[in-house]
Protein backbone atom coordinates (compact mmCIF):
# COMPACT_ATOMS: atom_id res chain seq x y z
CA UNK A 1 0.00 0.00 0.00
CA UNK A 2 2.98 2.37 0.78
CA UNK A 3 4.45 1.87 -2.38
CA UNK A 4 0.94 2.14 -3.99
CA UNK A 5 0.45 5.34 -2.63
CA UNK A 6 4.22 6.70 -3.84
CA UNK A 7 3.40 5.66 -6.67
CA UNK A 8 0.70 7.88 -7.37
CA UNK A 9 2.17 10.66 -5.51
CA UNK A 10 4.72 10.84 -8.00
CA UNK A 11 2.74 10.38 -11.11
CA UNK A 12 0.27 13.55 -9.07
CA UNK A 13 3.74 15.88 -9.07
CA UNK A 14 4.78 14.77 -12.41
CA UNK A 15 1.02 15.52 -13.79
CA UNK A 16 1.26 18.71 -12.42
CA UNK A 17 4.68 19.28 -13.64
CA UNK A 18 3.40 18.80 -17.07
CA UNK A 19 0.76 21.59 -16.84
CA UNK A 20 2.72 23.82 -15.58
CA UNK A 21 5.60 22.81 -18.56
CA UNK A 22 2.90 23.71 -21.09
CA UNK A 23 1.66 26.90 -19.68
CA UNK A 24 5.18 28.30 -19.34
CA UNK A 25 5.93 27.28 -22.76
CA UNK A 26 2.72 28.92 -24.19
CA UNK A 27 3.36 32.73 -21.89
CA UNK A 28 4.98 34.98 -23.80
CA UNK A 29 6.52 35.94 -19.94
CA UNK A 30 10.37 34.59 -20.62
CA UNK A 31 11.62 38.01 -20.87
CA UNK A 32 10.80 41.53 -19.37
CA UNK A 33 11.58 44.64 -20.47
CA UNK A 34 14.07 46.05 -17.83
CA UNK A 35 14.27 49.69 -16.93
CA UNK A 36 17.65 50.54 -15.83
CA UNK A 37 17.93 54.07 -16.94
CA UNK A 38 16.61 57.55 -14.54
CA UNK A 39 13.35 56.42 -16.41
CA UNK A 40 10.01 57.68 -14.27
CA UNK A 41 7.78 57.47 -16.72
CA UNK A 42 7.35 53.63 -17.95
CA UNK A 43 4.62 53.97 -21.18
CA UNK A 44 5.53 50.08 -22.33
CA UNK A 45 6.47 47.14 -21.37
CA UNK A 46 7.67 44.54 -23.72
CA UNK A 47 7.06 40.98 -23.19
CA UNK A 48 8.83 37.83 -24.68
CA UNK A 49 8.04 34.36 -25.27
CA UNK A 50 8.92 31.85 -27.11
CA UNK A 51 6.02 31.86 -29.96
CA UNK A 52 5.08 35.40 -29.63
CA UNK A 53 5.99 38.80 -27.93
CA UNK A 54 3.39 41.57 -26.64
CA UNK A 55 3.39 45.25 -25.58
CA UNK A 56 1.84 46.39 -22.80
CA UNK A 57 0.85 49.82 -22.08
CA UNK A 58 0.20 52.09 -19.91
CA UNK A 59 -3.69 52.64 -20.97
CA UNK A 60 -4.05 48.91 -20.44
CA UNK A 61 -3.86 47.72 -23.75
CA UNK A 62 -1.90 44.58 -24.66
CA UNK A 63 -1.13 43.97 -28.34
CA UNK A 64 0.61 40.36 -29.11
CA UNK A 65 1.84 39.06 -32.37
CA UNK A 66 3.14 35.63 -32.89
CA UNK A 67 7.36 35.69 -34.61
CA UNK A 68 6.73 35.96 -38.38
CA UNK A 69 9.66 33.11 -39.06
CA UNK A 70 11.19 30.77 -37.47
CA UNK A 71 14.70 30.34 -38.89
CA UNK A 72 14.84 34.41 -38.55
CA UNK A 73 14.77 33.41 -34.50
CA UNK A 74 18.55 32.92 -32.65
CA UNK A 75 19.36 29.69 -32.05
CA UNK A 76 18.67 29.65 -28.39
CA UNK A 77 15.38 30.43 -28.78
CA UNK A 78 15.22 27.40 -31.44
CA UNK A 79 16.66 25.04 -29.73
CA UNK A 80 14.44 26.55 -26.68
CA UNK A 81 11.25 26.05 -28.21
CA UNK A 82 12.40 22.27 -29.69
CA UNK A 83 13.40 21.61 -26.46
CA UNK A 84 10.63 22.43 -24.27
CA UNK A 85 8.04 20.56 -27.07
CA UNK A 86 10.29 17.48 -26.63
CA UNK A 87 9.98 17.38 -22.71
CA UNK A 88 6.72 18.01 -23.30
CA UNK A 89 5.78 14.71 -25.95
CA UNK A 90 7.93 12.74 -23.69
CA UNK A 91 5.97 13.57 -20.22
CA UNK A 92 2.96 12.88 -22.73
CA UNK A 93 4.15 9.70 -23.15
CA UNK A 94 5.27 8.96 -19.98
CA UNK A 95 1.67 9.53 -18.20
CA UNK A 96 0.35 7.11 -20.78
CA UNK A 97 2.83 4.90 -19.49
CA UNK A 98 2.33 5.42 -16.12
CA UNK A 99 -1.25 5.24 -16.18
CA UNK A 100 -1.64 1.82 -17.83
CA UNK A 101 1.17 0.52 -15.29
CA UNK A 102 0.34 1.96 -11.71
CA UNK A 103 -1.05 -0.83 -9.68
CA UNK A 104 -4.34 0.80 -8.86
CA UNK A 105 -5.54 0.41 -12.75
CA UNK A 106 -6.83 -2.56 -14.55
CA UNK A 107 -5.23 -1.60 -18.30
CA UNK A 108 -3.13 -4.63 -18.63
CA UNK A 109 -4.77 -7.18 -16.06
CA UNK A 110 -4.46 -8.02 -12.42
CA UNK A 111 -2.14 -10.96 -13.70
CA UNK A 112 0.55 -9.27 -15.14
CA UNK A 113 2.59 -6.95 -12.58
CA UNK A 114 5.47 -7.26 -13.44
CA UNK A 115 5.27 -5.92 -17.05
CA UNK A 116 2.53 -3.30 -15.26
CA UNK A 117 6.08 -2.48 -12.81
CA UNK A 118 8.29 -2.49 -15.93
CA UNK A 119 5.99 0.13 -17.73
CA UNK A 120 5.71 2.17 -14.42
CA UNK A 121 9.86 2.12 -13.89
CA UNK A 122 9.95 3.44 -17.47
CA UNK A 123 7.56 6.13 -17.28
CA UNK A 124 9.18 7.42 -14.03
CA UNK A 125 12.47 7.63 -16.25
CA UNK A 126 11.09 9.48 -19.11
CA UNK A 127 9.70 11.88 -16.28
CA UNK A 128 13.33 12.34 -15.23
CA UNK A 129 14.43 12.95 -18.36
CA UNK A 130 11.80 15.37 -19.58
CA UNK A 131 12.33 17.72 -16.59
CA UNK A 132 16.03 17.59 -17.23
CA UNK A 133 15.24 18.62 -20.98
CA UNK A 134 12.87 21.35 -19.66
CA UNK A 135 15.47 22.51 -17.29
CA UNK A 136 17.89 23.08 -20.29
CA UNK A 137 16.28 26.01 -21.57
CA UNK A 138 15.23 27.36 -18.87
CA UNK A 139 18.36 27.81 -17.21
CA UNK A 140 20.10 29.17 -20.95
CA UNK A 141 17.44 31.56 -20.91
CA UNK A 142 17.86 32.76 -17.59
CA UNK A 143 21.58 32.93 -18.02
CA UNK A 144 21.78 34.67 -21.66
CA UNK A 145 19.47 37.32 -19.66
CA UNK A 146 21.63 38.30 -17.06
CA UNK A 147 24.76 38.01 -18.97
CA UNK A 148 23.42 40.73 -21.57
CA UNK A 149 21.92 42.97 -18.36
CA UNK A 150 25.46 42.96 -17.04
CA UNK A 151 27.48 43.64 -20.10
CA UNK A 152 28.01 47.42 -20.69
CA UNK A 153 28.31 47.16 -24.30
CA UNK A 154 24.32 46.15 -24.76
CA UNK A 155 22.16 49.08 -25.06
CA UNK A 156 19.97 49.94 -21.97
CA UNK A 157 16.22 49.55 -24.11
CA UNK A 158 17.59 45.90 -25.31
CA UNK A 159 18.22 45.10 -22.04
CA UNK A 160 15.94 42.03 -20.40
CA UNK A 161 14.94 41.08 -17.06
CA UNK A 162 13.90 37.32 -15.91
CA UNK A 163 10.44 37.15 -16.25
CA UNK A 164 8.03 35.00 -14.50
CA UNK A 165 7.64 31.89 -16.71
CA UNK A 166 11.13 31.07 -15.81
CA UNK A 167 10.59 30.74 -12.51
CA UNK A 168 7.61 28.82 -13.10
CA UNK A 169 9.74 26.59 -15.20
CA UNK A 170 12.05 26.38 -12.05
CA UNK A 171 9.50 24.88 -10.43
CA UNK A 172 7.52 22.69 -13.06
CA UNK A 173 11.59 21.00 -13.90
CA UNK A 174 11.28 20.10 -10.08
CA UNK A 175 7.42 18.48 -9.96
CA UNK A 176 8.82 16.57 -12.72
CA UNK A 177 12.24 15.47 -11.43
CA UNK A 178 10.75 14.67 -8.22
CA UNK A 179 7.49 13.17 -9.38
CA UNK A 180 9.82 10.98 -11.72
CA UNK A 181 12.09 9.61 -8.47
CA UNK A 182 9.07 8.81 -6.67
CA UNK A 183 7.28 7.13 -9.63
CA UNK A 184 10.40 4.84 -9.74
CA UNK A 185 10.76 4.22 -6.23
CA UNK A 186 7.46 3.33 -5.73
CA UNK A 187 6.96 0.83 -8.76
CA UNK A 188 8.50 -2.03 -7.70
CA UNK A 189 6.60 -5.67 -8.54
CA UNK A 190 4.89 -7.71 -6.16
CA UNK A 191 7.46 -9.54 -3.54
CA UNK A 192 9.95 -6.66 -3.59
CA UNK A 193 10.63 -3.77 -1.44
CA UNK A 194 9.78 -0.29 -3.37
CA UNK A 195 13.18 1.27 -1.89
CA UNK A 196 15.75 -1.73 -2.23
CA UNK A 197 18.78 -1.46 -0.11
CA UNK A 198 22.11 -1.92 -1.78
CA UNK A 199 25.07 -3.16 -0.97
CA UNK A 200 23.32 -6.68 -0.13
CA UNK A 201 20.71 -7.76 2.39
CA UNK A 202 19.88 -5.83 5.12
CA UNK A 203 20.88 -7.20 8.75
CA UNK A 204 17.64 -7.76 10.12
CA UNK A 205 16.51 -9.71 7.28
CA UNK A 206 18.47 -12.85 7.12
CA UNK A 207 17.93 -15.46 4.44
CA UNK A 208 15.79 -18.40 5.28
CA UNK A 209 17.67 -21.24 5.22
CA UNK A 210 16.36 -25.43 3.41
CA UNK A 211 15.97 -27.91 6.21
CA UNK A 212 17.90 -30.47 4.26
CA UNK A 213 20.98 -28.00 4.60
CA UNK A 214 20.44 -28.02 8.27
CA UNK A 215 20.92 -31.37 8.84
CA UNK A 216 23.72 -31.13 6.48
CA UNK A 217 25.45 -28.60 8.83
CA UNK A 218 24.79 -31.23 11.95
CA UNK A 219 25.69 -34.37 10.29
CA UNK A 220 29.07 -32.18 9.60
CA UNK A 221 30.14 -31.59 12.81
CA UNK A 222 28.87 -34.75 13.91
Amino acid sequence: MASTGLQLLGLLLAVLGWVGGALVCAAPLWRVSAFVGGELVIAQVLWEGLWMNCLSQTTGQIQCKTYDSTLALPASAQAARGLTVLSLLLCLLAIILAVAGAKCTHCMGDGNQIAKARLAKIAGVLFLVAGLLYLIPICWTASAIIKDFYNPNVAAPLKRELGPALYLGWGASVLLLVGGALTHAGSSPPGERALPIFGGVGKGNPQPVAAGEVKQQEKSFV
